[in-house]
């Protein structure tokens, strides 16, 4: 009686233990949950921490939460003008509706992924499709990338329960055929800018060239104006100080003239003058003192 007492008691807490231990469950900090009850989805999106369950009739799958890395495989797309380019991208995603992502997925990764790829090579296909090799060469990747990102996530998260959270590009490439040509284009077009900026510069140079000139013309009159006037009021005074000497002998003034005159006429070896002996050319030669010259001049 007594073991089988005791054998009883050893039992039931072994029921209890078993009981307490699958009615409660954790989950993760890095998962989301949903509970079943013989398949069907009674609770969706479990938050962590300490939950409760039926045993035997509730059954829990978790996922992980973190954001999770699809390294898509690299693809050949036609641009605008139908010229090839050889993409190699990867997409980061994560789990927002577990309930939805559980339907869809049965909660297995690589089903997701088999959904999700499609789907990213589809977006990758129209983006591309819709810009011209240039734009795809010159536009940053992070703005090629928000309209497909944006247009994907909408879609993902009504069918797969998941968020597209970005699609980035590893690496853009030029089939052979195409890469010299594109080297062709982008070396023209520098040259087409280079010629644009020599001409503007050509074109500020001729102004500030002109500009220089204009300055330079403007000082130089300013200048000989100033130079005239201050020349004319020299001779002015200097006319006015010869004609207050002068006055005070103008006798002197007449011997000193002719000085001069018979300096420059005689100047050099080869001077002929033919004029007559009485000249009043010679009076000061006949009789250089004043009073002689005014007898000369009188005779």
């Amino acid at each position: 009686m007594i073991n089988n007492r005791s054998l009883l008691i050893v039992a039931g807490v072994a029921v209890l233990a078993w009981v307490g231990s699958n009615s409660l469950y954790i989950v993760d900090e890095t998962q989301r949950a949903i509970k079943l009850r013989f398949g069907e989805i009674v609770e969706a999106n479990i938050q962590p921490g300490l939950h409760f369950k039926v045993p035997v009739t509730n059954t829990v799958r978790t996922f992980d939460a973190r954001v999770l890395t699809l390294d898509t495989d690299t693809s050949r797309y036609l641009t605008l003008e139908k010229k090839a380019v050889i993409v190699d991208s990867y997409v980061k995603w994560k789990i927002v509706d577990p309930a939805r992502y559980y339907e869809a997925t049965s909660g297995n990764e690589q089903s997701a992924e088999r959904l999700i790829s499609p789907r990213v090579d589809e977006a990758l296909r129209n983006q591309f499709g819709k810009l011209e090799l240039q734009e795809i060469i010159a536009e940053k990747r992070d703005q090629l990338m928000s309209e497909p990102t944006h247009e994907l996530d909408q879609i993902m998260r009504k069918e797969l329960g998941v968020a597209i959270l970005d699609i980035r590009i590893k690496r853009i490439d030029l089939p052979d055929e195409v890469t010299q040509a594109v080297y062709e284009r982008m070396r023209t077009e520098r040259h087409r800018e280079a010629r644009e900026y020599r001409a503007q510069g050509q074109e500020q140079a001729e102004k500030i060239r002109a500009n220089a000139e204009r300055r330079r013309q403007v000082l130089l009159a300013e200048a000989q104006s100033k130079a005239e006037t201050l020349r004319g009021q020299g001779d002015a005074e200097a006319a006015s100080i010869y004609a207050e000497a002068y006055q005070q002998d103008t006798e002197f003034f007449r011997f000193y003239r002719s000085l001069n005159a018979y300096k420059d006429s005689f100047d050099g070896k080869q001077d002929l003058l033919v004029l007559e002996p009485d000249s009043d050319f010679f009076r000061y030669l006949n009789s250089p003192t004043p009073s002689g010259a005014g007898q000369a001049g009188g005779s």
